[in-house]
């Protein structure tokens, strides 16, 4: 379990990637903060395209990041999504399937400008997951 100072730090960071995300399609900000086990956060933000499924989410964009500036292998222990919006809004199926990929057992939270907050546990969001488990005869 993080510690509330951990999501707070989740939180600015979400807000703030939130700022630089690149929407003129949607009009639908989004900014996402994943923590590792080793206590460092990245940042990333949805950057949309006019050829759509170009599109990167801002839940992968974070672990992206996290990926590319991480020595060794990469544990997620939690991902923040913010928006700002009056409803959280929880990943979409493709980033829960990466968000999984580096930390199945991470704490998620969805949390808006609105009074609703999705706080839960990965494995929550997607259940019987396929992964590296699932690749092994």
């Amino acid at each position: 379990m993080i510690h509330d100072r951990e999501r707070s730090a989740l939180l600015v960071a979400a807000r703030e990637a939130a700022g630089r995300a690149y929407c003129p399609y949607s009009k639908f900000p989004v900014g996402a903060a994943v923590l590792t086990d080793r206590g460092e956060i990245f940042a990333g933000c949805n950057v949309e395209n006019a050829s759509y499924g170009l599109t990167i989410c801002a839940e992968r964009s974070a672990v992206f990041q996290a990926i590319a500036r991480t020595k060794g292998p990469l544990r997620i222990r939690a991902a923040l999504v913010y928006t700002p919006t009056q409803t959280p809004t929880a990943p979409c199926g493709a980033c829960r399937q990466v968000l999984n990929e580096f930390g199945p057992d991470a704490e998620v939270f969805s949390v808006c400008d609105g009074p609703g907050t999705i706080a839960t546990i990965l494995k929550d969001l997607l259940p019987q997951a396929f992964g590296p488990h699932n690749l092994n005869p």
